[in-house]
């Protein structure tokens, strides 16, 4: 894989800060030339809603933001994922009334460009690759969970929302890649009856005890009706958890040094 030409990822963030903004409009591009009087957020409004907080601060960064075992992490692969993560902030701003910390927000992205490239060079040591079918996939499931009819609605969506198909391709393709990684270090995730039963009893006794605190509290299915999505969310957290333990890992034998 020839990183210099690679469009890095921070595990899908731009996307899914693309993916955030097309939640805001309701998911489904379809007669937008007609809802120019929706209360939903357009992207010019979140520009707007950027603006007022200030707009993100491009100035001093270097051009080369991290390099990691010799690989280079440029600005022009760190500006684009942050102005995209300012303008998620931005908006949760307008709202909360708090302006977004950009230092903190840059030292964020920068350790998670790191870190995502840190798998992906673990990930080509391990003979690790995302076919183009691969690709095709993931997007036809990204495609179906934001309720849209095909892949080249959804992509067309993001490209309104300012993420190019190229970048799209490139991010889901890494984000494939590093996922095909940690299903290699995890192995075979088959959670027990009994660890599904105590997420299961877990989230029952939260709402419990949120119903006792006056909160909303939420009616929970049986277990048998929900078991599917337990499972899911049992790999998910393995997965989680085998990722950061491979970062933290990959770290140790590691030659980082982020510029920012």
């Amino acid at each position: 894989m020839n990183h210099s030409k690679r469009t890095k990822t921070v595990l899908g963030v731009t996307l899914a800060a693309a993916l955030l903004a097309l939640s805001a409009c309701g998911g489904d591009d379809k007669d937008s030339d007609s809802k120019g009087t929706s209360e939903e957020p357009t992207s010019q409004e979140s520009s707007e809603g950027s603006q007022q907080a200030g707009g993100p601060d491009l100035e001093g960064i270097p051009d080369v933001v991290a390099e990691v075992n010799g690989q280079e992490v440029t600005k022009d692969e760190f500006v684009p994922i942050y102005e995209a993560q300012f303008q998620q902030a931005a908006m949760q701003a307008q709202s909360g009334g708090e302006q977004p910390d950009q230092d903190a927000l840059k030292k964020q992205i920068a350790d998670s460009l790191v870190e995502t490239e840190l798998l992906v060079q673990e990930a080509d040591k391990r003979g690790i690759s995302a076919t183009d079918q691969d690709v095709d996939d993931e997007l036809s499931a990204l495609a179906k969970q934001n309720q849209m009819t095909s892949v080249d609605q959804f992509l067309a969506a993001l490209e309104k929302q300012g993420t190019s198909e190229d970048v799209v391709r490139s991010q889901v393709k890494t984000q494939v890649v590093v996922e095909q990684l940690v299903e290699d270090e995890a192995g075979a995730i088959k959670p027990t009856e009994a660890e599904l039963r105590k997420i299961y009893d877990a989230a029952v006794q939260q709402q419990k005890k949120l119903g006792k605190q006056g909160g909303q509290q939420q009616t929970i299915p049986p277990f048998a009706k929900v078991k599917s999505q337990i499972v899911e969310q049992a790999k998910s957290d393995k997965q989680s958890r085998t990722a950061q333990a491979l970062v933290a890992e990959l770290r140790k034998g590691a030659d980082i040094k982020v510029n920012l």
